[in-house]
């Protein structure tokens, strides 16, 4: 057993984890670097300043990869146009995605380009399962992770970045130092202190509450329920009115689909990780999470096919 803050009692049913060392060859970011670590945290990113970076990174994940994870530079200039984002904007996105070790040049047929690298392939795809399906409700049998961590004040800088990259992957906070999720997300806490170089001031435990503080109020003080639902009825607020002129068009332009598409999948990609996909008995019977992934869903059905078919174009050899 272990006394939780706050009152509540876990049972630990699994040793503490101690995460796996950092790869010599993952570097630690500084919070100079302006980007919490890891894949995860890479592709929640958050802030309307960032928007044309956003709209980038969404256009490698949602139709670069579909063409054979190279772009020509040109074609994604005359392409992103649609989204409002200028030549020189996109180059500096580019070169910037370049910097953080996602793009590297190569010339195709001629064709100058950027190829994605591993590191952004391995990014975009540890956000898929998340951003393409949501995190479905846990299970409340499944149990929790725990993570509690004392990092000293001369390392304030990388303990801050652990409190932003945990919130960013869906923990809420139940105290000073103590975060909590569903067990599911046990790996994705291992990742983020072993990145941050922090294992030695960090504990995980994985295990089920047994008794104390009421579970569900417990929940409704360590995570903002209320934010997560409001950004959830944003998205559906937003993007109803496209659903229903996709409706009634009898005609959608390839360049509309494209466009539509792309800022659909923007808007949408960075919802679903602040959400650790909690269990249903513990949510407002109204948390808009469930209709507004169905939005999403229906959208993407409407739009991605045309909207690939208009990107294809601006490909060499189409």
């Amino acid at each position: 057993m272990m006394l939780a803050p706050g009152g509540i009692i876990v049972r630990v049913s699994r040793p503490p984890v101690i995460p796996s060392p950092r790869p010599a060859s993952a570097p630690i970011r500084s919070e100079e670097d302006g980007e919490p670590p890891g894949a995860v945290a890479e592709l929640a990113e958050q802030g309307s300043p960032r928007a044309p970076r956003t709209l980038v990174v969404s256009f490698l994940g949602a139709v670069v990869r579909r063409m054979g994870n190279w772009l020509p530079i040109g074609g994604a200039i005359d392409l992103l146009d649609a989204v409002d984002l200028d030549g020189q904007t996109v180059r500096t996105a580019v070169f910037r995605l370049k910097k953080r070790g996602w793009l590297t040049p190569e010339t195709r047929d001629g064709v100058r380009g950027y190829a994605l690298t591993p590191h952004a392939l391995e990014v975009l795809a540890q956000g898929d399962e998340i951003i393409w399906h949501a995190r479905q409700p846990a299970a409340l049998d499944d149990g929790w992770c725990i993570v509690n961590f004392s990092v000293p004040e001369s390392m304030r800088s990388r303990r801050q970045q652990l409190r932003s990259h945990l919130t960013t992957l869906g923990f809420g906070n139940t105290g000073t130092a103590t975060w909590i999720a569903p067990a599911r997300m046990l790996p994705a806490a291992e990742r983020a202190i072993a990145e941050l170089d922090l294992t030695d001031y960090s504990a995980v435990f994985v295990g089920s509450y047994v008794a104390g503080q009421d579970l569900r109020a417990l929940v409704a003080e360590s995570w903002d329920l209320a934010g997560i639902d409001g950004r959830y009825r944003d998205f559906v607020a937003t993007h109803s009115s496209i659903e229903k002129s996709l409706a009634g068009a009898a005609l959608i332009t390839p360049a509309y689909a494209f466009a539509t598409y792309l800022h659909v999948v923007d808007a949408w990609r960075r919802l679903p990780f602040r959400d650790p996909g909690l269990p249903r008995d513990l949510l407002p019977g109204d948390w808009a999470g469930p209709h507004a992934t169905r939005l999403f869903e229906h959208l993407v059905a409407a739009l991605e096919g045309r909207a690939l078919a208009y990107a294809v174009g601006h490909w060499p050899g189409a």
